[in-house]
C-alpha cells in the first residue's frame, strides 16, 4: 500500500485511514514498504508525519531505519520523539539508544514509556526495573478456559455517569466477574486508560484485582486524564502500542480482545490483538448511523463550520465501525426494536457470509443483594432529597406528594436531559411533578458537562416554581443510585417513575435498573429499549426526537393511574428478572468466545 506524498500531515483522519489501509492491505513485499519508508524518513519529514510513520513502521514489524538513524528524533517534539522510544524498543540494539536518550526527569508518562521501551528489548535489563514494578500483581494464568480482555478507554471505570464514564463501567465491572465465574473462562481483563495523574497516584502499578481473575489494566496515556472522545485518534498509536506491550505479559496473552465503541481507542486495541495474535470481537450498531440524516440534512457544510466538523466526526465513526466489522473474528449484536433490521441496513456488508461469526447476545444488569444499612442509607438520600426547594439539590418538604420523574445518566447531548427539562417546563407538568436529575462530575465538570449544566439553568431562567421543583445531583456509586430507585419504589418519596429522555440508546442499562427496583419505566423508541419495554405493558416507549414530542409523551405517562403504574412495574421487574441477568449475558458470551476458531 503506497503511501501519497505528505499525506500523513493532514490531519488525525486521513492518518487513522492510512494506518487502516496499511491493516486491511498489508505490504506484500516488504522490502519495498521498508525502501519506502526509509526514503520519507530520511528525507526530514515534518515531526507529525515522522511519528506517524515510525509508529506505522512498529505496528507492522517494519524496519526502515537503524537504531543509530532515529537519534535526532529523540530530542524534539514530545510526540515524534516518543514514537522514536516506540520505534526503538524493537529495533536491534535499540537499547543503546535508549541509553543515550534517558526520560525527562519528573515525567511520570515518559519514565514509564522508557521502562516499558527497555522491557520490550530485554525484560530482564536492570532499566525495565519501573514497568516491571508497574505490572508485578499479575499472576500467572489459572488453567482452565482462554484469557479474554474487554476495553473501556473512556471514562472511569469505577464512576459511573461522570464525564463519559456511563452504564459500560458498571456493565463491564459486572460481566467481568460474571465471565469467569461461568467456568469457560480463566481470566478477564478490563483495560481502561491511565493519565499523569493516575499514573502518579496508583500506588498498585497499571495492574489490580476487580474480582477473582479479573483485573483492571490501566493503559497509560500522555495526558491528565482519559482522554476526551474528539482526541482518541491523536492516541491511537501509543494506545495501540502500550497495550500490545501489556497484553503481552505473560499473566495475559488472551485470545479473545472484545471491544465496544465505533472509535479510534477500540482500532487502537484491535491493532494491539493482532499484533498479540488475539482475535478481536466487536459490538456492532447503528451508531451514529441511524441518526445521520437527522442531524445533518439542510445544514451548511462549508469545511470550517461546525456543522461539517460534526458531519466529518461522524462520517470517521461510520470508516471506524466498518473497518472493525472488517477486523472482527466475533460480531456481537445487541437486540433492537424487533422487525427493524436497521443494523443490516446501515451495514449492508453484513452478507449471510458472516452469520458465522455473528452473535446476538441481550445486555444484562447484576441483582441488587441488600446488605445491612442499605434503609438508612435510603432514608438519607430521601432526607437529602427534600432539604428545600430553595438548594439546587433539594425540594420542598410539601411537594412529597407530587409524582417525581427520575433520570439518571451522564450529562451529555445525546443523554438529552435538557430536552426533558424543557418538556417538562413547557407542557406545565412542573406544576404536578417534581423532577430529580442525577449525573455528572462532582466536582469540576467537562466541557459538555457545563453545557448541558448551562442549558439547563437558562431554561430555568425566569421560573422560580420550576427552579424549587427540580434537583440536581451529581453522579451517585452504582449501588447508591439502586438504593434510591428501591426507595422511590417503596414511595419513600412518594409516587414515582424513571424517565430516560435520550435521543437513542442502544441498550438501556439503567432503564433496566430501574425496572428490576420497580419503578415504572419510559424510554427511547429508538434503540434497543423497545426489545424488553412493550409499550403500555410493562413500561413505556417515547419518541424523543423533539421537545413536543417527548412532552406529549411524558403528559401521557403522568395521567397513567397509580394502579395502573403498580402493575406496569411489576410486569418490568420480572421482565428484567427472567431475561436481562448478566449472568445470562456472560454464559452467552463466553460461549461465542470459546467457539471463535
Amino acid at each position: 500500500m503506497p503511501l501519497p506524498p505528505a499525506a500523513a500531515r493532514h490531519g488525525t483522519d486521513v492518518r487513522t485511514a492510512l494506518s487502516e489501509a496499511w491493516a486491511a492491505h498489508p505490504p506484500t513485499d516488504a522490502r519495498a514498504a521498508t525502501r519506502e519508508l526509509r526514503t520519507r524518513l530520511l528525507a526530514r519529514p515534518p515531526y507529525e508525519e515522522a511519528a506517524f510513520l515510525l509508529d506505522l513502521a512498529d505496528t507492522h514489524g517494519l524496519q526502515p531505519l537503524r537504531a543509530g538513524e532515529v537519534a535526532r528524533w529523540t530530542a524534539g517534539d514530545r510526540r515524534v520523539r516518543h514514537a522514536a522510544l516506540r520505534y526503538l524498543s524493537g529495533v536491534p540494539h535499540g537499547g543503546a539508544l535508549l541509553d543515550a536518550v534517558p526520560p525527562r526527569g519528573g515525567d511520570v508518562y515518559e519514565n514509564l514509556l522508557w521502562a516499558a521501551a527497555w522491557h520490550r528489548q530485554d525484560p530482564s535489563a536492570p532499566q525495565a526495573a519501573a514497568f516491571r514494578d508497574a505490572v508485578r500483581r499479575l499472576p500467572a494464568t489459572p488453567p482452565g478456559g482462554p484469557v479474554v480482555a474487554q476495553s473501556m478507554l473512556l471514562g472511569s471505570l469505577g464512576e459511573p455517569g461522570v464525564g463519559m464514564s456511563g452504564g459500560m463501567s458498571v456493565l463491564l465491572s459486572a460481566l467481568g466477574d460474571a465471565l469467569t465465574a461461568t467456568g469457560r473462562i480463566s481470566r478477564v481483563l478490563t483495560l481502561v486508560t491511565a493519565g499523569r495523574t493516575a499514573l502518579r497516584d496508583r500506588a498498585s502499578g497499571l495492574v489490580s484485582p476487580l474480582g477473582p481473575e479479573h483485573w483492571q489494566v490501566g493503559i497509560p496515556v500522555d495526558g491528565d486524564g482519559s482522554p476526551d472522545p474528539a482526541a482518541m485518534a491523536e492516541h491511537r498509536p501509543a494506545v495501540s502500542w502500550w497495550a500490545a506491550c501489556l497484553l503481552a505479559l505473560p499473566g495475559a496473552r488472551p485470545r479473545i480482545v472484545h471491544v465496544r465503541f465505533a472509535d479510534d481507542g477500540s482500532l487502537a486495541v484491535a491493532d494491539a490483538a493482532r499484533r498479540c495474535g488475539a482475535r478481536p470481537a466487536f459490538t456492532v450498531t447503528p451508531d451514529p448511523h441511524r441518526t445521520m440524516a437527522e442531524r445533518h440534512a439542510g445544514l451548511p457544510l462549508h469545511a470550517e463550520t461546525e456543522t461539517a466538523r460534526a458531519l466529518r466526526a461522524d462520517l470517521h465513526r461510520v470508516f471506524v465501525a466498518d473497518r472493525l466489522v472488517a477486523r472482527a473474528g466475533l460480531l456481537v449484536t445487541i437486540p433492537s426494536r424487533p422487525g427493524t433490521g436497521d443494523l443490516d441496513t446501515h451495514f449492508p456488508q453484513l452478507s449471510p457470509a458472516t452469520e458465522s461469526r455473528r452473535v446476538e447476545v441481550p445486555e444484562g444488569i447484576p441483582p441488587f443483594v441488600p446488605r445491612p444499612g442499605d434503609a438508612g442509607l435510603a432514608d438519607a438520600m430521601t432526607t437529602r432529597l427534600f432539604s428545600g426547594g430553595g438548594r439546587p439539590d433539594g425540594l420542598d418538604p410539601e411537594d412529597r406528594g407530587l409524582r417525581l420523574m427520575l433520570c439518571v445518566g451522564r450529562l451529555h447531548p445525546v443523554k438529552q436531559q435538557d430536552r426533558l427539562v424543557e418538556a417538562w417546563l413547557d407542557t406545565g407538568l412542573y406544576r404536578s411533578t417534581t423532577l430529580l436529575l442525577v449525573g455528572g462530575s462532582p466536582g469540576r465538570a467537562t466541557a459538555v458537562e457545563a453545557g448541558v449544566r448551562d442549558a439547563i439553568a437558562k431554561l430555568l431562567a425566569g421560573q422560580p416554581l420550576g427552579r424549587r421543583r427540580i434537583a440536581l445531583w451529581p453522579a451517585l456509586p452504582n449501588r447508591q443510585v439502586r438504593i434510591l430507585e428501591r426507595a422511590l419504589a417503596e414511595g419513600r418519596a412518594g409516587s414515582a417513575v424513571y424517565v430516560c429522555p435520550s435521543a437513542k440508546e442502544e441498550f438501556g442499562l439503567a432503564v433496566l435498573e430501574a425496572m428490576d427496583a420497580g419503578l415504572a419505566a419510559a424510554g427511547p423508541e429508538r434503540g434497543g429499549v423497545p426489545h424488553y419495554i412493550r409499550d403500555g405493558v410493562n413500561g413505556f416507549l417515547l419518541d424523543t426526537g423533539s421537545g413536543t414530542a417527548l412532552g406529549a409523551g411524558l403528559l401521557s405517562v403522568c395521567a397513567t393511574p397509580q394502579t395502573e403504574l403498580d402493575a406496569l412495574a411489576a410486569r418490568a421487574m420480572r421482565t428484567v428478572r427472567r431475561s436481562y441477568s448478566v449472568e445470562a449475558m456472560a454464559e452467552s458470551l463466553a460461549r461465542a468466545y470459546t467457539a471463535v476458531p
